[in-house]
């Protein structure tokens, strides 16, 4: 049987988050976001940096002052004249380590500040925190080289094996899955990935004292037949069969979560959803909510339920333009649908907000949704502070803009859009999204020059981005002279 060793980290691990922050530390904080949304990234660095000092584990401010040193630096003039110094703060830092790694990290931030990508500067700092007893802020480091470069294989297995000590299966399964579509022939990343599946389905079914999953199944019998159920994907009467089988089972072990949870899954691979929500729920009742996995996935197939209703509604309507009362009747069945979609969607997002209120990412997702159900003011707060996480700050902003477009505060969106676009250097999607939403607003508001050169911005990388094509070359159309 292979084992997780799990590392022993001090009592004061946790990350600390910006409700935990000193009336003096959160000063710096809001004054530092204050100046990132002026633009003054160097005010903001040096702000950041400071709080840092005194409270090391807060991993937002880490994070933030991670991207406005990206913002910066990219934005920066490059010199060839400039000799970096970084090799030899890193080496300094390496020594810290063992006897202070709390000053081997603050090294470390003098050079991140300059080369926020500096891959020696950031493997060093994952060691420096873990030796500090920061796990978080170890795993921020190999994030911030994946995020320059998410191919970069030897960085992925360092990160895997990370989440391994650290215990967290499901994210190691996501890492070894990410390298195996890299390389599919990497036999190495398929066993990691096998065994850290099989190790998060044991932590979550309550089985990481016993020596095997099969220990917990009385009848081994069951145990094999579950475990060859799970490899294979049926169709047909030999579905039927296996769900036949699995509820004469469960109807002689009416508590047995895995037997339960093995009916949803079967009904879900036979595209019964309805029956598939009502054996999840079941399984989720058994655990008394202890598994938030089984509750997303009711989430997810109800959701599910109503993408196919949807989905069916538009084809009729799409087929049968006659406005007679069976239309009518179709429309509203579509509109109900998607507003029963919204809910379930926002209730979702606030139960993780309400679980995890300091989880800016969380409450993107809330204020997102919330945008998508067209409830525009309710969205406002939820995507403002949003805005704080530097993983969502861009699309917080593209959406905070369209906000304030739809609630018709024109000026305050032509801002939030503009400050958006100029965080992004090259025109990739989210700037191409960013700056279409910006000609749009432009135009509403008659200023159709600044409209025109936004569409033309994208026209001249993306030809066939909506409907970009048609705006600039008709503008050319109309200034060519009639014969």
């Amino acid at each position: 049987m292979s084992c997780v060793f799990v590392i022993s980290y001090p009592a004061n691990m946790a990350v600390k988050t910006e409700k935990e922050l000193s009336e003096a530390l959160r000063a710096l904080w809001l004054k530092a976001v204050a100046a990132i949304e002026l633009r003054n990234f160097g005010y903001a660095i040096s702000l950041l940096q400071e709080m840092l000092k005194q409270e090391p584990q807060f991993l937002t401010g880490r994070e933030l002052l991670r991207r406005a040193e990206v913002t910066k630096s990219k934005s920066a003039k490059k010199s060839f004249f400039n000799i970096s110094t970084a090799p030899i703060w890193v080496m300094k830092a390496q020594r810290e380590i063992k006897k202070d790694p709390k000053r081997a990290v603050e090294i470390l931030e003098k050079v991140l500040e300059k080369e926020p990508y500096n891959r020696q500067a950031n493997l060093v700092l994952k060691e420096a925190a873990l030796a500090a007893g920061w796990p978080e802020i170890a795993v921020f480091a190999l994030r911030t080289l994946l995020e320059e470069n998410s191919r970069d294989v030897k960085v992925l297995q360092e990160l895997g094996r990370l989440y391994h000590q650290l215990g967290d299966s499901d994210q190691e399964v996501e890492i070894y899955n990410q390298i195996t579509a890299i390389n599919p022939l990497d036999a190495q990343a398929l066993r990691l990935g096998k065994d850290a599946s099989a190790h998060s389905t044991m932590k979550r079914g309550g089985w990481t004292q016993a020596e095997s999953y099969r220990d917990l199944i009385k009848d081994k019998d069951v145990a094999i037949s579950l475990e060859q159920q799970s490899r294979m994907r049926l169709t047909g009467e030999a579905l039927d069969q296996q769900i036949a089988e699995t509820y004469a089972r469960h109807k002689a072990e009416p508590a047995n979560i895995d037997l339960v949870r093995r009916l949803g899954a079967l009904n879900e691979q036979k595209e019964d959803f309805e029956a598939a929500i009502r054996w999840y729920q079941g399984a989720a009742d058994l655990t008394k909510g202890a598994d938030t996995g089984l509750a997303r996935k009711v989430s997810d197939l109800k959701i599910k339920c109503l993408e196919r209703e949807i989905a069916a509604h538009e084809e009729f309507l799409s087929s049968h333009n006659e406005p007679d009362e069976l239309h009518a009747k179709k429309s509203q069945q579509l509109k109900a649908a998607k507003a029963k979609r919204a809910e379930i969607l926002i209730d979702d997002a606030r139960e993780r907000v309400a679980r995890n209120p300091t989880d800016l990412q969380l409450r993107f997702e809330l204020g997102e949704n919330l945008f998508d159900a067209g409830r525009f003011r309710e969205a406002l707060p939820e995507l403002q502070r949003a805005r704080q996480n530097p993983h969502a700050r861009l699309k917080a902003m593209n959406l905070l803009g369209c906000c304030y477009s739809e609630l018709e505060m024109l000026d305050l969106a032509m801002k939030q859009l503009e400050e958006a676009s100029k965080e992004i250097l090259s025109m990739d999607a989210m700037k191409k999204e960013i700056v279409y939403n910006l000609g749009l607003v432009c135009e509403r508001m008659g200023e159709r020059e600044k409209s025109l050169a936004c569409m033309k911005q994208i026209y001249e990388v993306d030809y066939g981005y909506k409907d970009v094509a048609r705006r600039v070359e008709s503008s050319y159309e109309q200034n060519i002279p009639h014969a």
